[in-house]
């Protein structure tokens, strides 16, 4: 079906603002009486406080209010999962972890007076590596962890593995013994931090009715909502978080980080209370993207088929796990893979250590379930003697059939994505020496939620957008501005977005993330334009006697098809002395009945003597529904690869004995441009999709199959197989010293 507005490339809503400087983010709120909070962190990453002097920081001067975890003790806050406390209780759990809070006039006497604060500490046994953690005699690092609000399970005893999902197949111990080869890897898989430029920040104000005001990038405002409103029973409708622009997200900006103590504080000083990280508190302390170790097995018969395939996977939560969405970080699963077994064992467990809190990022738990098992595919097929494309042709889903984790999917084209990307890259064409060629695939559907949303036609003319949604980059705003000028139909220019606070009469919003932007947003963007212009007709009909199925709506005008009369819309609303309001609540829970398939071509050239890899180019072939946005969607996936190339060769919190070894982006490297290779772009387009335009999602599935495509073509080039992430020269260089 063809569209006058759905599928152009029309600008994104929020560039201007953004290079004007006009765009309003949270450290620009500043109201009268703002007060500055830091945070004293622990020195330790596991020890009991045995004492807290705040005495001298009360006198300090400027300070307004001081706290220690003897003031929240009982709380805990998350974003569904909450096993995080406002500040240490008796003990810490990780080195940076909050210990004390100071709220002053200006931030330099907030910093001074956390000098004053006098904490002595005894030293505790510290488990810093997740499979340790799960060995007998390791420190439970939560020992009531039976009692924590979200926990999925109860579990037996307390352990250090709060969570663990075991998916099964047929059976396991059978299909090995009827193999003809089995192969077995294990891969691990690095800290990465999100790289947002705007730092976590919030501002807390409890105004003269006692409601709890808050400003926070947070993409889900009404889960903040919730989270405050159960951490410390609040009655919600006590709590609002008012519109701001989220200075970048990556994933990293769903869950309550320093609100909670923010709302302490201004709770005893009586004044709104600002906080603001500092970089090198976000590398000690923020929320990264989980490490992880993975093992993988797979048995296979001579000719290539996969009869059994097994994988353990381990995360690495750190101290914490309420910083995403729930306990459970789906997406790992995925290195069940995008492949059939008659027989399959997929394991992933969430673990606790005493590291920092691993959190959400881009496609959580997919990049490193990918790298493993994308790389351990290519293993296989090479010790079958077998070429990687020819062995994914061989073993790939197809219609009909579900993946090893049981999901089911129509419409699936994870073949023909796969064979337009080597296309592509012409992945059989001769290649000089030391270049080499890897294929790495990747799936992902998109998110399941629920938005509202109305759309406002007044008799001034405008055409106003109201939605709860808070953009924090993916181009939502554009997308809505999209349909609804589509439906009505007008100019995308002329419809205005009015971003509304949790106060505003709406419904409960889940947010932005997890690619359901575009499938939960166009649906009731849709709906709602639909009401609106059905109520216009109704009106027109009343007023002027037109028959709704002889009157069609065109821009400004409503027009009567059997007399060609024209009557502007706004001049009928002036008439009426009222607006137009069309509204949706728009509840799409289930699970995505299509996924959409990724395929990438990495080709990459290894200098042998000293192990640097040279990225020359990375193809990207994506199975796509309806694309309402081709800069918009192009756009998604060029930063998508970006970042799997940080992911692959750059990119790495490096944490030793609880420390994080990196203070800032000094330390801490990301893609620049000179990084970047060439980059192709394939689309296998489908007409089945999510929504009333048939889309799919593409804002994750970019990042995963990066890393691996980069590692499987090392491989190729000079014959070393690299199974931890980041893949640094230094580490070619030896794998090929000791080859």
């Amino acid at each position: 079906m063809s569209y006058q507005i759905v599928g152009q490339s029309i600008p994104r809503t929020d560039n201007t603002g953004k290079v004007t400087g006009d765009t309003r983010y949270t450290s620009d709120v500043l109201l009268p009486g703002t007060l500055w909070a830091k945070t004293l962190r622990s020195p330790y990453a596991h020890a009991q406080i045995t004492r807290i002097d705040t005495s001298r920081a009360e006198k300090a001067p400027g300070v307004r209010a001081v706290l220690t975890g003897a003031d929240a003790r009982g709380i805990l806050y998350g974003r569904r999962y909450r096993d995080i406390t406002v500040l240490a209780q008796d003990r810490v759990r990780f080195m940076g972890e909050r210990v004390a809070a100071v709220a002053a006039d200006t931030l330099e006497e907030a910093e001074e007076a956390l000098e004053l604060i006098e904490v002595n500490y005894q030293e505790l046994p510290a488990v810093l590596d997740p499979v340790a953690a799960l060995q007998e005699g390791a420190p439970i690092i939560h020992p009531d962890v039976n009692s924590y609000p979200g926990l999925p399970k109860p579990l037996e005893s307390p352990s250090n593995a709060f969570v663990r999902d075991v998916w099964t197949r047929g059976d396991i111990a059978e299909g090995f013994a009827r193999s003809d080869l089995v192969v077995e890897n294990t891969f691990t898989v690095p800290r990465v931090h999100q790289a947002f430029l705007e730092p976590h920040c919030c501002l807390v104000w409890i105004d003269d009715q006692n409601r709890v005001q808050m400003w926070s990038p947070n993409k889900v405002p009404h889960g903040l909502k919730e989270s405050m409103s159960a951490a410390f029973a609040i009655p919600a409708e006590r709590i609002r978080v008012n519109p701001v622009a989220i200075g970048g997200d990556f994933g990293g900006k769903g869950a309550p980080v320093d609100e909670p103590i923010c709302y302490l504080l201004a709770l005893r000083s009586g004044r709104p209370v600002k906080m603001v990280m500092e970089y090198r508190e976000e590398f000690v302390a923020g929320a990264p993207r989980h490490a992880a170790l993975l093992q993988l097995k797979t048995g296979v018969k001579k000719d290539g088929t996969i009869v059994a395939h097994e994988m353990d996977a381990y995360l690495d939560s750190g101290a914490y796990g309420g910083f995403r969405p729930g306990a459970v970080v789906g997406g790992i699963a995925h290195a069940g893979g995008c492949y059939r077994a008659q027989h399959a064992r997929i394991s992933v467990s969430r673990v606790y250590t005493n590291n920092i809190p691993g959190g959400q990022m881009r496609a959580p738990g997919e990049p490193q379930g990918f790298f493993a098992a994308e790389s351990h595919m290519d293993c296989v097929a090479r010790k079958l003697g077998m070429d990687p494309l020819d062995f994914r042709l061989k073993n790939l889903i197809e219609e009909g059939e579900s993946t090893l984790t049981g999901g089911h999917y129509r419409a699936i084209k994870a073949k023909e994505t796969l064979k337009a990307a080597a296309k592509a890259a012409g992945y059989d064409t001769p290649k000089a020496r030391n270049v080499g060629r890897g294929i790495a695939m990747g799936y992902r559907g998109p998110g399941a939620g629920n938005t509202s949303l109305k759309i406002a036609l007044n008799p001034d003319g405008s055409v106003v957008i109201q939605t709860s949604l808070f953009e924090q980059g993916t181009g939502t705003y554009t997308t809505l501005r999209q349909i609804a000028a589509e439906e009505l139909p007008c100019d995308p220019d002329e419809i205005q977005i009015e971003i509304l606070d949790t106060d505003a009469g709406v419904a409960f919003d889940s947010g932005i993330g997890g690619s359901r932007g575009t499938r939960v947003a166009s649906g009731a963007a849709f709906q709602a334009a639909r009401a609106a212009k059905e109520e216009l007709l109704g009106l027109a009909e009343k007023l002027l006697g037109w028959p709704k199925t002889e009157t069609v709506f065109m821009g400004r005008d409503l027009i009567h098809k059997k007399t060609r009369k024209r009557q502007p819309w706004d001049d009928l609303l002036s008439r009426a002395g009222r607006s137009i309001v069309g509204e949706s609540v728009n509840r799409d829970d289930d699970h995505s009945p299509v996924t959409a398939f990724a395929a990438q071509v990495a080709e990459v050239f290894v200098d042998t003597e000293t192990g640097e890899v040279k990225l020359r180019c990375l193809t990207t072939a994506h199975d796509t529904g309806a694309i309402m946005n081709p800069v918009g969607h192009q756009g998604q996936i060029d930063g998508g690869v970006v970042q799997g190339v940080g992911y692959g060769l750059i990119e790495h919190l490096p944490v030793q004995e609880g420390r994080v070894g990196t203070a800032h982006f000094g330390e801490y490297k990301i893609p620049t441009v000179k990084d970047i290779p060439e980059l192709k772009t394939v689309l296998v387009k489908g007409d089945d999709g999510v929504g009333p335009y048939k889309t799919k999602g593409i804002g994750e599935n970019p990042i995963s199959p990066v890393a691996p495509a980069i590692a499987n073509a090392i491989e190729d080039a000079v014959g070393v197989r690299i199974r931890d992430l980041p893949i640094t020269a230094e580490k070619i260089y030896a794998a090929m010293r000791e080859r």
